[in-house]
């Protein structure tokens, strides 16, 4: 959903961002490894394999297809196999799931997919209509029959639509993204709500990474490839314009002009109404950006908070969630703290701040929301969700509350319905046995419950728990288990466990259909580890494991599978691993630097050659993670390089890697180099690449369901025949 106050867009760019890099999950020291892996070699331009980084090559795709062959016949022939994908794609074109909707207007908007509208319907319906059983909705774009009409291959990107001045009549126009194939490149149209038509020489973003934001019904900025040298070397805008409606793109005014080594220039317009302003963004890394205001007469005022902020502008109000300590007005705000202070009085030079959340060793603030007159926060405990209501008042303090009918377990999320015009917010709750349930709550009042996702697996035999593990340098980790009930502590359980461990990223328990059905009613145990890189402590935990440290991650990681082994749950040979994107980063590293603790391995969408990630599309981003491997930095990456680590001579457990064709964030050259690598060692590997489905992997639902069964039904047959 796009965000209710374009104010934000230095925070919702940079979430999007690392939210996106997760999406493909259901996720250093220098010298040799802690684990004694060798130290790598440098990745030099013999590399034989480099011929694969060449996408659309038909040399590389024949190479796919071969491989592809290969896997649908081991894995994919069985009945079982057709079963467990029929099954799986049932739940995802269940009719049954929650529809998750955004208030435009008077209206509350859907995108939806199902087993007829495969690539999905954007449709609208009343809140008094949402609350029935079985609402009636109104199909606004149709995307199966606009890719029908004009033979494409569109995946739905998203709706931005303007609000007009009075706020009781209905949005009119809406800028729509599209992608191909499920790319993160994608046009922008412009669209008419009220006729269900596009606009005939309407606002239009030619194809690429980038994006569109209204002004006034007018103007919007755009921030796109204009040309060489308007992207920056992750492959992102690094120019902004704003251009007039009925004038050609190459006309638009210049806004302004980040850097070649930035990653990624944008701006967006406040329309609150009392408090419209305008914004321009300049990320130069993940969690580093400036916010600059932008002023009537077109000049840029920075707003001069800490660049490792996030910055989020609301009404009256600046709020900062800090990611390092903050010395202002003479008293110093921990890392991870969350305070506020007046904007215009900031801007004018004031630094006083009133702190909204501070963090201890057991708590972090995982998100906050804005309602009309309250703010919600977020808070993770032992990653474990907790709501809270501040309140500001007038002298300038903020009342504090518990929230209302909170729910009390599971994990909790909470949205505003409308920022502008209610208190009302929409909670969300699960757990990894417990359906998801939809409530719409105005502060201080009961929630009601709206929606309840059906049960898609049966979890009468589960149960969970949540353990902590001791990692080598003496952390406690934590992580859950999904076990079932009076488990056999034998040893001998196929167990999955997940991971992610980078960017801030929060793994909270879920409920997955494809999960319960796939493991869980198998008699599989599934695990999830909360692993520093990731955001479950807040900035403390990711910053343990950046760069040089990254050693970290793969240790508690490591230490986890140990302590599901030493309690006698699995054993090596029945312990399989999965992960995504990171997370694939993370399984690789597993694989080789610690072979002898798993029974099959899967890699998703992964980096792996580290020594050349930052020359692979949006790979440069990603250097205030990893490191700069054109420097000094390659010392410690060659540490974390799943590419270099490898190692003929070793023996390594089964292992399937699995990416998409179409991915433009990660490249599909990391998981094809490391499986032909593999391959021609004769180890025990195989390999599966979608055609379609960007760095998620598929582009709709029949895919998702394919490869959901290629991997879960890899790591049964590996895990249950360990021979």
């Amino acid at each position: 959903m796009p965000p209710q106050s374009q104010a934000r867009l230095s925070v919702w760019i940079r979430i999007g961002l690392v939210a996106a890099f997760a999406a493909a999950a259901p996720s250093f020291a220098a010298g040799p490894s802690p684990s004694g892996a060798q130290e790598a070699t440098v990745n030099t331009p013999t590399d034989p394999y480099l011929w694969l980084e060449d996408v659309g090559g038909d040399r590389a795709l024949a190479w796919v297809r071969e491989r592809n062959a290969a896997a649908e016949a081991e894995l994919a022939s069985t009945p079982q196999f057709k079963q467990l994908k029929g099954d799986i794609r049932e739940i995802l074109d269940s009719d049954a799931k929650i529809p998750a909707v955004e208030k435009i207007g008077p209206h509350y908007y859907n995108f939806w997919k199902d087993k007829q509208h495969e690539r999905g319907l954007w449709r609208r319906t009343t809140l008094d209509e949402y609350r029935k059983p079985n609402p009636k909705w109104e199909t606004v774009i149709d995307l199966d029959a606009l890719n029908k009409a004009e033979g494409e291959n569109w995946v739905w990107h998203g709706a931005n639509c303007l609000k007009p001045t009075d706020r009781s009549q209905a949005p009119e126009r809406c800028l729509i993204a599209l992608s191909r194939g499920g790319a993160d490149a994608d046009v922008t149209r412009e669209f008419d709500l009220t006729t269900k038509q596009w606009i005939k020489d309407g606002f239009f973003r030619p194809e690429a990474k980038g994006g569109t934001d209204w002004i006034d019904r007018d103007n919007v900025y755009v921030y796109t490839d204009f040309g060489a040298g308007s992207m920056t070397e992750s492959g992102y805008p690094r120019v902004v314009k704003q251009w007039r409606r009925g004038t050609p793109l190459a006309q638009a005014k210049t806004v302004y002009e980040g850097k070649p080594d930035d990653m990624y220039i944008a701006a967006g317009h406040d329309d609150t109404p009392g408090f419209e302003r305008d914004f321009v963004s300049r990320t130069l890394a993940f969690y580093n950006d400036e916010l600059y205001l932008r002023t009537a007469d077109g000049t840029l005022k920075k707003v001069d908070a800490p660049n490792s902020a996030n910055k989020s502008v609301h009404k009256e109000w600046l709020v900062l969630e800090l990611r390092e300590p903050y010395t202002a007005g003479g008293k110093t705000y921990p890392a991870g703290s969350l305070i506020a202070a007046k904007f215009d009085d900031f801007m004018a030079g004031k630094r006083e701040f009133t702190t909204l959340f501070e963090p201890d060793e057991h708590s972090s603030l995982s998100s906050f929301t804005w309602t009309k007159s309250h703010l919600v926060l977020n808070v993770l405990e032992d990653v474990k969700n907790r709501l809270r209501v501040l309140t500001p008042k007038s002298e300038g303090e903020w009342a504090r509350s518990e929230f209302t009918g909170a729910p009390t377990f599971g994990t909790i999320g909470v949205d505003d319905v409308d920022a502008d015009e209610s208190d009302a917010v929409w909670l969300t709750v699960t757990d990894y046995l417990t359906p998801s349930t939809l409530s719409i709550a105005t502060i201080g009042e009961q929630p009601e419950v709206l929606k309840t996702m059906p049960t898609f697996f049966d979890a009468s035999k589960h149960e969970i728990a949540q353990h902590f593990a001791t990692s080598k340098d003496g952390t406690k980790v934590p992580y859950f288990i999904v076990k079932p009930k009076g488990l056999k502590l034998d040893g001998t359980t196929p167990t999955l466990l997940y991971g992610y461990g980078g960017f801030e990223i929060s793994l909270t328990p879920g409920y997955s259909g494809s999960v319960g059905k796939g493991w869980l009613e198998k008699g599989g145990v599934y695990a999830v580890a909360n692993i520093r890189g990731g955001g479950e402590y807040g900035p403390r935990w990711h910053q343990a494991a950046l760069k040089q440290n990254r050693h970290k991650a793969y240790e508690d990681f490591a230490a986890v599978a140990r302590d599901l082994i030493d309690r006698k749950i699995t054993s090596p040979e029945h312990l399989g691993i999965q992960g995504g994107s990171n997370g694939g980063l993370l399984t690789g590293n597993m694989l080789t630097q610690y072979p002898e603790l798993f029974g099959a391995v899967v890699v998703q969408v992964p980096l792996l050659d580290m020594q050349r990630y930052h020359k692979m599309l949006a790979g440069a981003s990603w250097m205030a993670e990893y490191g700069n491997p054109d420097t000094d930095d390659w010392k410690f990456i060659q540490t974390f390089s799943p590419y270099h680590l490898f190692d003929a001579k070793k023996d390594y457990p089964p292992t399937l890697f699995m990416t998409s064709t179409r991915d433009d964030r990660v490249h599909p050259g990391h998981a094809r180099k490391m499986m032909a690598k593999m391959h021609e060692a004769k180890k025990d590997v195989r390999y599966y690449e979608n055609i379609e489905g960007g760095h998620g992997g598929s582009a709709n639902n029949a895919q998702a369901a394919h490869m959901s069964a290629l991997a879960f039904t890899f790591l049964w047959n590996a895990l249950n025949d360990p021979s």
